[in-house]
């Protein structure tokens, strides 16, 4: 595999992006019509990984100054602890920092431990949990705080 690179997802990243997402999450995949109405918003910033002239990852952040919110974040299983999660969660902190997001939230399945810890090497606590929120799971809200609104983190 070739190294990975980010970018931002366009229309073209729909199809392929779409592929993913229901390979990825069968039971509770987002509809077209959504991730469309998402990369139309303001206060969005979509980003895709390529590799090897492929999309092997994705990733959403929802920003309107103070919060934030991970949309939606995804890697191909062949790609699993390579590297790409990070790659993409740093990228959405980063971009939250420059807009001035001081608390990002997210929701992770509790069935998801591998994406929990993802998520807590990256300073978020669970905060909360929304029973029944995705397809056969409860849902494990997280918050991560940031006062500086940096996005960054020393000891990453």
């Amino acid at each position: 595999m070739s190294p990975v690179h980010l970018r931002p997802m366009t229309l073209a990243d729909v199809g392929p992006v779409m592929a993913l997402e229901t390979a990825l999450f069968p039971e509770d995949a987002w509809s077209q019509n959504v991730l469309l109405g998402e990369l139309a918003e303001p206060g969005r910033h979509y980003v895709v990984a390529e590799s090897d002239g492929g999309i092997v990852g994705y990733a959403g952040l929802r920003a309107v100054a103070p919060d934030g919110d991970v949309q939606t974040m995804a890697v191909d299983r062949n790609l699993w602890g390579s590297g790409v999660g990070r790659a993409l969660l740093t990228e959405l902190l980063d971009e939250a920092g420059r807009r001035g997001i001081t608390h990002m939230f997210l929701e992770v399945r509790d069935d998801n431990p591998r994406a929990q810890k993802l998520y807590t090497d990256f300073g978020f606590a669970r905060i909360g949990v929304r029973r029944g929120y995705y397809n056969g799971a409860d849902a494990i809200v997280m918050r991560r705080v940031d006062e500086a609104g940096s996005g960054q983190e020393e000891d990453r």
